[in-house]
C-alpha cells in the first residue's frame, strides 16, 4: 500500500530519495495532466476543424488569449508555488501558508479583471489577434465564453502549482484531467448536438474549467498535509508580490510573449497571400500544427514540473549537488522522448495533418511542411525547457525570464517579422524552428555560469 505523504515524509522524498525515483513519481501525475490538457486542446481543434477552415483558424486566433490569460496564471502560480516550496524546505510554514492564500486570491481578482476587460470589444479584440473578415465572427464566438471562464482558468492553474510544489502532483492531476476529460465528451454535444457551433466548444472549456476549479479547491483545503487556502492567511504586501513576480515574471515572459508572437504570425499569414482562402488555411494549419507540438511537448513540461519540486526543495535546504545532478537527470530524459517522439511522428505527418482537416488539401500541405520543419528542432527543446524550470525553481528571476522569453519572444518575433516577409508561407513555417536552435544556443550559454557556480558551492561544503 503506498505510503501518504505527509510533511515529515515529503521532506524525506525531496531530499533523499533517489532521483532516479522521486522525480518520475511526481512527474507521472504531471505529464498526465499535461497530456490531458493538450489533448483537450486538441480536441476542440479537431471537432472546431469539422464546421470549417475559418471555423479551426478562429480557435487558433483565440487560442493567443487564451495563452495571455495563462501566462497571467502562470505567473502568479509558478511565483506563489516556488516561494511556498521554498519556505517550506527552509521550515517556514507560516509564511508557506501566506504564499498560497495570495497566489489564490490574487489570481480569483485578475481573473474577474480579465473576464470584464475581454468583453468590451470582442470584435475589435479578435481582429487585433489577427482574425480576418472571414474568421471573425467564429472568433467573436469562440472568445466570449473563454473570457466567461477566465477567473475559474486562472485559479485552477495556480491551484495546480501550488499542489504541485508541495509534492502533491497526483491531487493537481485528479482536477486537471477531470475538467480535460468532460471538455472532450462535452465538446461534439454542444458543437453538434446543440448546433452551437464554435461558442458550443468554448462553452464545453468554461464547463471543465469551473469543474477543474471545484475539484483543486476541494483538494487544497480537505487532503492530508495541503496547505489550505484561507482568507485569514491572505496578508498581501510589497514584499510578497515582489517575490511571487520575481519569481513569476518568467512564466509571463515565457507565455505572454510566446502569445504576443502568436499574434504576429497571424497577422502576418494576412500578407503572405492576396486570397483569403490562403490566409483562413494558412492560420488553420499553423493553428493545427501548434497544438500538435504542443502536445508532444507536454510530456516534457509535465516531466520538467516533476523536476520542479525537488529543485526548489532541495534549494532551499542549501542541498545543491541534488539540484545539479536532478538537472542532468532531467535534461537527458527530456531530450531522449524528443528525439523518440519526434522521429516516431516525422513520416506520419501528413496523415496527422488529414486527421484534423482532410477536407482542405491546401491546410494539409501547409501543416505537414510545418510540422516537419518543427519535428527537427524538437529535441533541443529538452534541454531548454528545464534550463528554464531549474532558473526559475531556485529564484534566478532574470536569466529564467531571459531564457523562458527567447523560444517564442527574443528569437521569434524577429523571425516571424523577417521571415514571412521574405519568404512567404515558407517563412511561417520556419519561424518556430529557428528561433528553437537559437533559444537553445542561449540556453546553454547561460546555464553552463549558472551551473558552475553550483559546483564551486558544492566544492566549498555548502551542500
Amino acid at each position: 500500500m503506498r505510503k501518504k505523504i505527509t510533511a515529515e515524509n515529503r521532506a524525506a522524498m525531496l531530499l533523499e530519495e533517489p532521483l532516479q525515483r522521486v522525480i518520475p513519481r511526481l512527474a507521472v501525475p504531471t505529464v498526465i495532466a499535461m497530456l490531458v490538457t493538450a489533448i483537450y486542446n486538441m480536441a476542440d481543434t479537431y471537432f472546431v476543424s469539422r464546421i470549417s477552415t475559418e471555423a479551426s483558424a478562429a480557435v487558433g486566433v483565440v487560442f493567443s488569449a487564451m495563452a495571455i490569460i495563462q501566462a497571467l496564471a502562470f505567473t502568479i502560480g509558478m511565483g506563489s508555488g516556488t516561494n511556498t516550496s521554498r519556505a517550506l524546505g527552509a521550515k517556514h510554514d507560516e509564511e508557506a501558508a501566506t504564499f498560497v492564500s495570495v497566489g489564490f486570491f490574487t489570481a480569483f481578482g485578475t481573473g474577474i479583471a480579465v473576464m470584464l476587460l475581454g468583453n468590451l470589444n470582442l470584435s475589435g479584440l479578435v481582429r487585433f489577434l489577427g482574425a480576418t473578415d472571414a474568421i471573425a465572427p467564429d472568433a467573436v464566438a469562440y472568445a466570449r465564453y473563454i473570457f466567461y471562464a477566465a477567473p475559474f482558468m486562472m485559479c485552477s492553474f495556480v491551484m495546480n502549482n501550488l499542489l504541485r510544489f508541495q509534492g502533491m502532483a497526483g491531487y493537481a492531476m485528479v482536477g486537471i484531467t477531470s475538467g480535460g476529460l468532460l471538455n472532450i465528451a462535452l465538446d461534439p454535444i454542444l458543437i453538434f448536438g446543440f448546433g452551437l457551433g464554435t461558442a458550443g466548444a468554448a462553452i464545453a472549456t468554461a464547463i471543465s474549467q469551473a469543474v477543474s476549479f471545484c475539484i483543486l479547491l476541494f483538494m487544497c483545503n480537505t487532503r492530508e498535509s495541503t496547505i489550505s487556502v484561507r482568507l485569514r492567511n491572505f496578508r498581501p504586501s510589497a514584499s510578497v508580490y515582489g517575490r511571487i513576480l520575481y519569481n513569476g515574471v518568467p512564466s509571463l515572459g515565457r507565455q505572454g510573449i510566446a502569445s504576443l508572437a502568436t499574434i504576429l504570425l497571424n497577422r502576418m499569414a494576412g500578407t503572405v497571400s492576396a486570397d483569403p482562402a490562403t490566409v483562413s488555411a494558412a492560420i488553420a494549419a499553423m493553428s493545427i500544427v501548434n497544438r500538435i507540438v504542443l502536445f508532444i511537448n507536454s510530456a516534457v513540461i509535465g516531466f520538467g514540473q516533476g523536476f520542479q519540486p525537488v529543485c526548489a526543495f532541495c534549494w532551499g535546504a542549501g542541498r545543491y549537488r541534488r539540484v545539479r545532478e536532478a538537472f542532468f537527470f532531467c535534461g537527458k530524459v527530456a531530450t531522449l522522448i524528443l528525439l523518440v517522439l519526434s522521429a516516431l511522428a516525422f513520416p506520419f505527418s501528413g496523415a496527422i495533418l488529414r486527421v484534423f482537416r482532410a477536407e482542405d488539401p491546401l491546410v494539409v500541405a501547409i501543416g505537414t511542411k510545418a510540422l516537419r520543419i518543427q519535428l527537427c528542432t524538437l529535441p533541443l527543446w529538452g534541454f531548454y525547457v528545464m534550463s528554464n524550470m531549474c532558473t526559475q525553481s531556485i529564484g534566478y528571476g532574470v536569466r529564467s525570464t531571459i531564457i523562458s522569453s527567447a523560444r517564442q519572444g527574443i528569437f521569434l518575433i524577429p523571425m516571424a517579422l523577417i521571415l514571412p516577409a521574405n519568404l512567404g508561407i515558407l517563412g511561417l513555417q520556419m519561424a518556430q524552428p529557428c528561433a528553437d536552435v537559437l533559444a537553445f544556443i542561449l540556453a546553454v550559454v547561460l546555464m553552463r555560469g549558472i551551473l558552475s557556480k553550483m559546483k564551486t558551492m558544492e566544492d566549498s561544503g555548502a551542500d
